[in-house]
């Protein structure tokens, strides 16, 4: 599963934050049945996102790039993608399959201000009139999120639209990953917990937090058309066209490095060392964390690992 790194400004590599975002950040979206979600997706068309692969002699890795929320059912689950996960002796997620559905006390717990003010106290008079329009234009009572710190207000800002327009996690990759993998019994491998996801979020200066609300408060008007194009390249395997949304007027490097760069480092480093071990795995982590300039593939190429695309 993913988690909640995401960051949507009005520069379309804001993109990059939300694919990136941890699947926990989702919680708050609506879910559905197993079976109703399996039903959906078998009869949706065949879509080719990408797959690439990484091999030596005696291990096989799959790097699988999920979407965490969808507007319907995607039928991912066929050619090499399928063969690539019926393979595996072990999937590798960002946190453990078992441990995103029991996170939103986690993230409830650690978005609590601790200043003893207010968030809309906390912010300086422009800022906060943008925020209380913002809220007021989606129906949020400009209070809902006094208790919580500038980041969470944020996510759920990013969030709530996209619920509005029919996303879920049921929808979502990670989720119909993870079933496939129960059912299965698959062994379980997380590059992360949800506290340290939520530590990511958590630990941003004051500052950065402001700035990224301020942001995606710019976006909402455009929010639903550019995670449309984003998920349309996604499912076409349009890597190139998504790494251009995703790094197009990259304007935060701080959260960047945080969200996104150091993460890939460690992650590459922990799959350079898995090829040490015979086996085959299927990595399925944000599509984020597989595109652009500073990629997985990009920081395992930087060690030596080769990667190439399959799909």
């Amino acid at each position: 599963m993913e988690g909640p790194l995401s960051c949507i400004g009005r520069a379309m590599s804001r993109l990059r934050f939300w694919l990136a975002a941890p699947a926990l950040a989702f919680f708050a979206l609506p879910s559905a049945t197993a079976f109703a979600r399996e039903q959906a997706a078998a009869a949706a068309p065949a879509v080719r996102p990408a797959l690439w692969k990484v091999s030596d002699e005696d291990t096989t890795i799959w790097l699988f790039g999920t979407i965490h929320v969808l507007p319907e059912q995607v039928n991912w689950y066929a050619g090499p993608v399928a063969k690539a996960l019926d393979s595996a002796q072990q999937l590798v997620t960002e946190i453990p399959i078992d441990e995103a559905e029991q996170s939103q006390g986690v993230v409830m717990k650690m978005s609590l201000r601790e200043d003893g003010k207010a968030l809309r106290a906390a912010l300086p008079a422009k800022e906060r009139a943008a925020y209380e329009a913002a809220m007021a234009s989606l129906g949020i009572p400009a209070a809902a999120f006094d208790g919580n710190d500038t980041w969470f207000a944020a996510l759920m800002l990013t969030l709530l639209p996209l619920k509005t327009a029919g996303y879920s996690t049921e929808s979502g990759i990670d989720a119909q990953v993870a079933a496939k993998a129960r059912t299965r019994h698959l062994a379980n491998y997380a590059f992360e917990t949800a506290e340290y996801q939520i530590g990511l979020f958590d630990n941003l200066p004051e500052q950065t937090q402001r700035t990224y609300l301020g942001e995606v408060i710019e976006a909402l008007p455009t929010v639903k058309a550019d995670i449309d194009d984003m998920v349309a390249a996604w499912k076409t395997g349009d890597a190139e066209h998504l790494a251009q949304l995703l790094n197009e007027d990259e304007s935060d490097p701080q959260m960047r490095k945080v969200l996104i760069t150091d993460r890939n480092v460690a992650w590459a480093k922990w799959l350079k060392a898995r090829l040490d071990k015979p086996g085959t795995v299927f990595v399925a982590v944000g599509a984020g964390h597989l595109a652009g300039p500073g990629s997985v593939q990009d920081q395992l190429a930087a060690a030596g690992v080769t990667s190439t695309r399959v799909q």
